[in-house]
């Protein structure tokens, strides 16, 4: 919501006690289910995919539904406001 109000793109403001991780498809129930028995992990969730019809690039689902092509970050990541 803040960055909404901001104008700002979530995805490039800096962030950070985050985890992505990248798991062979055949183990990431387990992954996430050990995830979620940590306090830190509580709230793990699996959020996308690797597949082969967009080879090097991350394509996210909008709210509307639509896909878009996530680019790399250009410029400077804006700080963290402590």
């Amino acid at each position: 919501a803040a960055c909404e109000l901001l104008g700002l793109d979530p995805l490039y403001v800096a962030n950070e006690g985050k985890l992505v991780a990248f798991v062979a498809p055949a183990a990431a129930d387990a992954v996430l289910a050990a995830m979620r028995q940590h306090e830190y992990g509580r709230d793990a969730a699996i959020i996308g995919r690797v597949g082969a019809d967009h080879p090097g690039r991350v394509v996210l689902r909008t709210p509307l539904g639509t896909r878009r092509i996530l680019d790399m970050l250009m410029g400077e990541q804006l700080p963290r406001i402590c």
